[in-house]
């Protein structure tokens, strides 16, 4: 009875239909517009050397020729593979990605992109993750970086419109930025599967970024009138980068004293009408490779005269047409702001919360760096020998000593959790030898403690668990705890790339008010064991290092899931779990029962948990420890919710039924 009055079992371990109470829908938040986010990620492959004429050859790359011809549509170019030991061209395919056309050339195909990702679903040149849980919907272009400008792009750099814009200054700039191609060829081609475009992204990047106020939210609107008007269900070919090159041709073609504050709605109709005459006529000029039509083979008769007639309704109702967006509830911002509504809803921050809210997302996106180059690191140090990871700790010192301020810095963050690294696998192998932890060993972890405010301490907690050193262990945990809880600390997890959920004031507070060192007293992340660590992991925590069969691994990112590989679990849930089994050691028994009701709470209320999946692993056992099975099946069951393959519950379930 003492058990089942300290522990609270919560209705998701005690309905008898488990629920899908922890799959942590997404919000629906507000749809926002942003000004470039045509792509995500710009995936560069440098390896490849891509050449307008051999004299910018290069020995021992991978070199391929441009070739831009009667064949290509303008704005294409095909690849042809050269040899990596001289400048001439290969005369045999090496393999089922190069095709010989009829002059003999060897060919690069752009359906090279499909097989880089099998679960990603192919739009144009990128690559989209969509749907899974805990990770953001994310484009990913493949794209190689050429020598130099193509002819058709770089006399762009010599054309100016009116007004001087872009001004000579910009231009000189933009000539220096790097061009690409990227695999995906026009839709009127007849080569459409070995066309690569030429991509001026970097340039057109620039530009947008140079736009004063009034362009910029011409821009913005132009995409929300795309996305609520004319292309609502995305059933049409009419892109975000289309509203931009036409904007971008609009300021050329204009005198810049038009782009005022008040002129804005001016500025939009003339978007509009340009943008109608595009569709009228079928012709929409890439803003710097003015030969490539981006309309062209994109609408059908009707769907241009679907086209048009939406564009014209909405030119002639005049403003009534933006109050009717919903978007980002601009329409009722509108109507408050012309005073039709009473203002009851305060949208405009302060520049004081504008700062503190900058401030916040650039504390998470440079936690979440840390975090990412750390799994990068220890992936470097997979399999390799005690030796080699000493030389690489060296040179890491190396750098931390003598390196710039920028490398000093991303070393100041790294370093503490290679060291605890370091000193564990040195750990596990005493271990595994002599059921010992050497000084050496203790000395790595010690230096690597406070490499956040939880992580550290908790694997050298489960190295002193691991050779039975249980009061030391209990001492580091509860001091581990009350530093958790003295001031707001948040968990980051690199393994997944998922959006904090709540993000309290206090939080938000403390960022503004503290340089980037507080990343390290503020932030809780995940602790992750790789498999030469095994000797310091409880047992319980190992079987997440086999969650993959050999079905799973179909289903994985070889670049991005390596760490599935690892025993990687929360700090808070691993806090509690390891306190668990150690006041079950020292026969604590209302101690043990106490940490197992904040595990379980934790797993219930912290949204913000980055391997959720784990947590409910480890709280399963430690229910069938408890001798509730159902319980632990339960708990297994969620977990599964949470994440159907590559995961350890599925061992669990086998195990408990059997």
């Amino acid at each position: 009875m003492l058990r089942e009055t300290i522990i609270n079992i919560p209705d998701w371990l005690t309905d008898e239909n488990v629920t899908a109470y922890f799959l942590g829908s997404q919000s629906e938040g507000t749809t926002t517009v942003g000004l470039d986010s045509d792509i995500d990620v710009l995936v560069c492959m440098y390896d490849c050397n891509i050449i307008q004429d051999m004299s910018e050859w290069k020995h021992c790359k991978v070199n391929y020729l441009m070739i831009q011809d009667e064949n290509t549509t303008p704005g294409y170019c095909f690849l042809q593979l050269l040899r990596h030991d001289a400048p001439l061209p290969v005369t045999a395919s090496p393999n089922e990605n190069y095709i010989t056309d009829r002059s003999g050339r060897i060919l690069y195909k752009n359906t090279v992109i499909h097989g880089l990702l099998e679960c990603a679903v192919g739009h144009g040149p990128s690559l989209a993750i969509q749907g899974q849980p805990g990770i953001c919907d994310r484009d990913t272009v493949l794209a190689f970086p050429c020598r130099s400008w193509p002819q058709s792009a770089s006399s762009w750099l010599d054309r100016q419109g009116i007004d001087r814009w872009p001004t000579q200054e910009m231009r000189r700039y933009l000539g220096s930025t790097v061009c690409f191609v990227v695999p995906t060829g026009s839709k009127v081609s007849a080569y459409h599967e070995l066309e690569w475009r030429i991509s001026t992204s970097l340039a057109e990047r620039c530009l947008i970024l140079n736009l004063n106020v009034t362009q910029i939210r011409c821009y913005v609107l132009l995409k929300m009138i795309l996305k609520f008007f004319l292309n609502p269900q995305e059933e049409i070919n009419m892109s975000s980068f289309m509203c931009k090159t036409i904007l971008l041709h609009c300021i050329e073609n204009t005198e810049s004293s038009i782009w005022k504050e008040n002129n804005l709605y001016a500025c939009l109709t003339y978007c509009l009408v340009e943008l109608n005459s595009c569709v009228h006529n079928g012709r929409c000029s890439h803003f710097i490779i003015q030969e490539n039509n981006l309309m062209a083979g994109q609408f059908t008769t009707e769907t241009k005269h679907e086209l048009s007639k939406n564009i014209n309704e909405f030119i002639r109702n005049d403003r009534q047409s933006l109050v009717r967006i919903g978007i980002d509830d601009l329409g009722h911002r509108l109507q408050v702001k012309l005073n039709r509504v009473p203002h009851a809803v305060h949208y405009f921050q302060s520049s004081t919360e504008i700062y503190k809210h900058c401030l916040t997302i650039d504390f998470f996106n440079t936690a979440y760096s840390v975090s990412k180059s750390h799994k990068e690191v220890l992936e470097h140090l997979l399999n390799k020998s005690i030796r080699a990871m000493t030389q690489s700790v060296g040179k890491l010192m190396t750098v931390r000593g003598n390196g710039n301020r920028l490398d000093h810095a991303a070393c100041k963050f790294v370093a503490p959790f290679l060291f605890t690294t370091y000193g564990s696998v040195l750990a596990s192998r005493n271990i595994g030898e002599y059921n010992q932890v050497s000084p050496q060993a203790l000395v790595w972890l010690s230096a690597g403690i406070n490499s956040d405010i939880s992580s550290g301490r908790l694997k050298l907690a489960s190295v002193l668990y691991s050779t039975g050193d249980m009061e030391k262990a209990e001492l580091i945990l509860r001091h581990t705890e009350q530093k958790y809880f003295t001031y707001p600390v948040f968990p980051i997890c690199g393994c997944w790339t998922k959006i904090p959920q709540a993000v309290t004031a206090e939080f938000t507070r403390l960022c503004s008010e503290q340089n980037e060192d507080c990343i390290k007293h503020k932030t809780a992340y995940c602790v992750r064991f790789i498999r030469e660590e095994i000797n310091c992991v409880p047992h319980e925590l190992r079987y997440e290092m086999f969650r993959s069969s050999q079905d799973d691994r179909i289903h994985r990112d070889q670049y991005k899931d390596y760490w599935m590989d690892w025993a990687v679990v929360d700090s808070l849930p691993f806090l509690y779990f390891l306190q668990y089994k150690i006041y079950r050691h020292l026969q604590r028994r209302q101690d043990q029962l106490q940490a197992l009701s904040k595990l379980i709470r934790t797993i219930e209320i912290d949204k913000n948990l980055g391997h959720r999946e784990t947590a409910l692993n480890i709280l399963g056992q430690c229910m069938e420890q408890e001798n509730r099975p159902q319980q632990a099946l339960k708990c297994y069951m969620l977990s599964l919710q949470q994440r159907p393959r590559n995961n350890a519950a599925n061992i669990h379930i086998c195990m408990l039924l059997d």
